[in-house]
């Protein structure tokens, strides 16, 4: 078994969460399309194992306790609405790079996740937003890199000049009958939920 590379039959058989190898005692984290060995604690540094905590198999340590917990990586975006039209930004790196997406990104750790739907507005867009309400949390992760769940909010622009920056190279409004390719189900969600009457 080759750690940290694709191995699309072990992701069909356990999907993920941990598997313990019989053969070399090694505990596999077996996440999105990476397969991942963790050998000693990050708190004690002794060496850890595979054991069921909670109905599923989980990296633990003897010697002080240590369970690693496969946390979900959140995300989230603001709807920006504008005389009709959405706010987007197109994407310059893979996946999807050339489509267009709501303003978003990853949400920091212990950071509000209102907070980083502003931050990443303002990294991408140049627009400063106030949040006026959740509009909707999506699951499901659509890539290896990608989040798990996208908190979407809604939010209107009360300073800054557009200008395109961080992983953006372009920013627009569109009208919601004339929109450019989209990178990513979740702002095909969110548009969807705007064109139902």
């Amino acid at each position: 078994m080759v750690t940290g590379q694709s191995d699309p039959s072990w992701q069909h058989r356990y999907h993920h969460g941990y598997y313990s190898d019989h053969f070399t005692k090694k505990v596999i984290l077996v996440g999105h399309h990476h397969l991942i060995e963790i050998k000693f604690c990050p708190y004690c540094g002794k060496p850890i194992q595979p054991k069921e905590v909670y109905g599923k198999v989980r990296a633990t340590c003897p010697s002080c306790g240590w369970v690693h917990y496969e946390d979900p990586k959140v995300a989230a975006a603001v709807l920006v609405q504008q005389n009709g039209t959405i706010l987007l930004a197109r994407r310059i790196f893979n996946p999807n790079k050339g489509d267009w997406t709501l303003p978003a990104g990853f949400v920091d750790a212990h950071e509000n996740p209102k907070d980083a739907a502003i931050r990443e507005c303002l990294e991408e867009t140049g627009l400063v937003v106030r949040i006026i309400r959740l509009r909707d949390i999506i699951s499901g992760r659509e890539h290896d890199r990608g989040a798990d769940m996208v908190i979407v909010y809604d939010a209107e622009i009360i300073g800054g000049k557009l200008s395109a920056g961080d992983d953006a190279d372009e920013v627009a409004f569109f009208p919601l009958n004339q929109l450019p390719p989209l990178a990513f189900q979740a702002t095909k969600k969110v548009i969807e939920s705007l064109q139902v009457p």
